[in-house]
């Protein structure tokens, strides 16, 4: 009996159903698993219910609120008659589509630390693909990319599987290239369509793009549990004086002198920094995301543990006070 072969959607990458890792580009995949599972291991044990609980599908039972609870789930009909402010957790779904939301444009090139930015943003991608794969939920992805101005993101369908999970990190393991922007608001309006099943997303990205995305995560986090990882570079928080230096935009090719030896050019250079972090801080808050910063001039490893682990903490003493 013959099956008829089906070609993939335009846009979403064909996934094999079996990875080894004969292949040069699962090199990388197998090394970050080692680097992630041993450090990991013992740090973040019971790991699946605080990294990947999920809001869940179902109503669970109402308790009182406590500053930090999410708005949206207040339980009005309970409040009404108890004359107290109650909210209703979800009861958490055990197997959950996790996408991954990697910003591939031309800044996450740049790093001054102990790596680019694009290396921490594949390596924490990966951390989260690994760990949500053990757990026996579906992993998917989408690639911002924007090629002769139009936007054409690589979709990996969401798939279980530790051998689908190395694929799709394989596929996000290309470096951005020169002049190349990322299509950060488009990326997350396909993942609200493809994602059809509530689950969590990963944004990850140095948010140093064109605006215009926050509407489109709002929405996002309204039905999914949403996890934003921004990461950064030293140079981009402060200047050192070191002279006139030429500085240039991946993106445009735009380039422009600055004298950092002049100690109004480092302040006020280091109080935009600050205004954009807040800035974006605020709009994190606004959309009810959780925030993860990483560094390039920091070991990554360390802060995603302690995100992790607040958040675990932060949902356990939720549960108790059910």
């Amino acid at each position: 009996m013959f099956k008829r072969k089906t070609r993939p959607p335009s846009g979403v990458q064909p996934i094999p159903r079996r990875a080894g890792v004969t292949s040069p580009s699962q090199v990388p995949v197998e090394r970050l698993r080692l680097t992630v599972m041993q450090r990991l291991d013992g740090l973040l044990a019971g790991d699946y219910g605080g990294l990947f609980p999920g809001h869940g599908s179902e109503r669970g039972e109402a308790r009182p609120y406590v500053p930090g609870d999410d708005p949206r789930h207040m339980d009005w009909a309970v409040t009404a008659r108890n004359h107290e402010p109650h909210v209703r957790d979800m009861i958490a779904d055990h197997e959950l589509d996790v996408w991954i939301v990697l910003d591939s444009s031309s800044s996450l090139g740049f790093g001054t630390g102990l790596t680019t930015k694009h290396e921490i943003a594949w390596s924490v991608a990966g951390a989260f693909g690994l760990l949500a794969s053990t757990g026996g939920n579906r992993v998917g992805a989408v690639k911002t990319t924007v090629a002769d101005g139009k936007s054409r993101p690589q979709v990996f369908p969401a798939r279980g599987g530790s051998a689908h999970t190395a694929a799709v990190l394989s596929g996000l393991r290309a470096e951005p290239s020169e002049g190349q922007a990322g299509d950060l608001a488009g990326s997350l309006d396909l993942v609200a369509r493809a994602a059809r099943r509530r689950g969590m997303v990963v944004v990850i990205s140095d948010f140093l793009g064109e605006d215009g995305w926050e509407r489109s995560l709002r929405h996002l986090a309204s039905r999914h549990e949403v996890i934003v990882v921004e990461v950064i570079d030293p140079r981009e928080v402060d200047l050192p004086d070191v002279g006139l230096v030429a500085v240039v935009d991946p993106e445009s090719g735009d380039q422009r002198l600055l004298d950092t030896g002049k100690v109004s050019v480092r302040d006020a250079y280091a109080r935009m920094s600050g205004e954009r972090r807040a800035e974006l801080s605020s709009a994190f808050k606004r959309a009810g995301t959780d925030h993860l910063v990483l560094r390039t001039d920091r070991d990554w490893v360390l802060d995603f543990v302690r995100f992790v682990s607040s958040r675990k903490s932060r949902l356990m003493s939720a549960r108790r006070s059910a």
